[in-house]
């Protein structure tokens, strides 16, 4: 989903489970895919696991596999088939011969994948040791926010476009209290845009909040934009637009947003939820099909498995985009659809002007 990745206390996600952190309930939690997760959270390695793994780490990772999705998979009768098909695997002698801990990794990864079809669920392999998490957002940890600061909140490219229509790119959403700066500046630059261009083409998703944020800019009233219901509680919580944001509003100028196959998650989201409320033109391609959140969960010190334990349900359509992404008002192949908008804006306000 959507989201900024917050583990759970290192000290319990064991077989046994794992321990939520509860200091905070904003879902700031979407999965944004092993390259990313990597590079906002990696650290110096501890020490490396050359040998291989054995049957007892097998086993441990199984377990704490097993006991995650069952304390906080989104749909529990969805993580029960899952746990028979791991089991069923086990009892065939399946991973008998998995050595590696990538491939061990991978290869649970995709029996899971093949009853959920879920994206956004993985186990995902160190071979450097994993160290211990501090309980706590995200923004709290000081690596992470110097990762982000270096790499300009993932935002890439701001310009003003022929005939005055305004061109955003940025890769991720992120925690708007670290980079609601940086989005701010990128919206001022384009304060006196005729027609505003997003492409969101190689944008893997993030933090809600973020979502909420950029969308809060397109509307000049307070508005609904979507609900997660988290299963964890059984709670659900509204995300609206807001007023109190830095820089100008586009209430009503004409919207583009640019997307690929590779569009996911927090990204779709966005996506959809402007779609929905028909605030925008989706140009591209069918979105990639992960909507769920995901907290990542620390099994041992190399293994760690994304469950995903929310799921947003928008207001307008009450349903979301799992499985089927996001499909485009004009369908066109990713590498064309700057182009294609750049003329759709064109035409719109050539109308305008008549």
């Amino acid at each position: 989903m959507h989201g900024i990745v917050q583990f759970s206390d290192p000290t319990r996600a064991t077989s046994n489970g794992s321990h939520i952190n509860e200091q905070s309930r904003s879902l700031g939690a979407h999965l944004f895919g092993a390259p990313i997760l990597s590079a906002l959270f990696g650290d110096a390695p501890l020490s490396f696991n050359d040998a291989g793994i054995n049957a007892d780490e097998k086993k441990r990772v199984l377990a704490g596999a097993i006991a995650n999705l069952r304390e906080y998979y989104v749909y529990p009768s969805v993580a029960q088939e899952m746990i028979s098909a791991l089991l069923t695997h086990e009892r065939n002698g399946d991973y008998k011969n998995e050595t590696d801990g990538e491939d061990f990794a991978a290869l649970l990864t995709k029996h899971l994948q093949d009853v959920s079809h879920d994206r956004h669920l993985r186990l995902i392999y160190s071979a450097a040791e994993m160290p211990d998490r501090p309980t706590g957002p995200p923004e709290a940890d000081a690596n992470f926010r110097s990762k982000l600061e270096r790499d300009n909140c993932a935002f890439r490219k701001v310009e003003v476009l022929p005939h005055n229509i305004g061109y955003l790119k940025f890769d991720a959403f992120l925690p708007p209290s670290l980079c609601g700066s940086t989005a701010a500046a990128a919206m001022q630059f384009l304060a006196h845009v005729d027609a505003l261009i997003f492409d969101l083409r190689e944008n893997h998703g993030g933090d809600p909040r973020m979502t909420s944020f950029m969308a809060s800019y397109l509307f000049d009233r307070r508005t609904h934009l979507n609900d997660i219901y988290d299963q964890r509680d059984q709670s659900t919580e509204e995300f609206w637009t807001t007023q109190d944001i830095p820089g100008p509003r586009f209430g009503k100028k004409p919207v583009y947003v640019l997307t690929s196959a590779e569009t996911f998650s927090g990204a779709e989201e966005f996506t959809y939820d402007l779609k929905n409320l028909k605030r925008a033109l989706i140009v591209g391609e069918t979105t990639g099909g992960g909507a769920h959140l995901v907290m990542r969960h620390r099994i041992d010190a190399h293994f760690t498995i994304g469950v995903p334990f929310a799921r947003p349900i928008n207001p307008v359509s009450k349903t979301d985009w799992e499985r089927t992404g996001v499909a485009p008002d004009v369908q066109v192949k990713s590498a064309d659809a700057l182009q294609v908008a750049e003329q759709l804006a064109l035409r719109k306000l050539q109308h305008q002007q008549q």
